[in-house]
């Protein structure tokens, strides 16, 4: 079976937005809408219902400059992610959100980076490679 290959280019990633700014242009050229800055929407996109990933074929997704990404999204990015959401009771499940940056503050938890490895590998027919 043939694979797919889709490059991320890392030196276009600088925070969360501009990731997903990278992802969309990967991803959603040929959609009429783009994902907004979401870890469930970008979950969501690898089962392959939407986007350059869509359907079943493997996909072989190169991540181009992957190092300077683990910082760029790396703990600072997380933990202003988290507070954001804090501001955001009437969205946010508050409790969670406290317990993940009191994980994050403690070196316990996940950076957002981390989390989009983790999002990655639970798409088996995504194979990953960091160039």
């Amino acid at each position: 079976m043939s694979k797919k290959i889709l490059t991320i280019d890392g030196n276009a990633i600088s925070d969360i937005p501009s990731l997903y700014e990278e992802i969309n242009r990967v991803f959603m050229a040929g959609e009429d809408w783009k994902l907004g800055p979401s870890l469930d929407a970008l979950d969501d996109m690898l089962y392959g219902d939407y986007g350059a990933a869509k359907g079943d074929e493997p996909v072989v997704l190169i991540w181009q400059n992957m190092d300077k990404n683990r910082a760029d999204l790396g703990f600072e990015a997380t933990r202003e992610f988290y507070r954001e959401k804090l501001r955001r009771p009437e969205i946010f499940d508050l409790e969670r959100i406290s317990r993940d940056l009191d994980a994050l503050e403690r070196g316990a938890g996940p950076t957002y980076f981390e989390i989009v490895l983790q999002i990655i590998a639970g798409h088996p027919r995504i194979e990953l490679l960091a160039r």
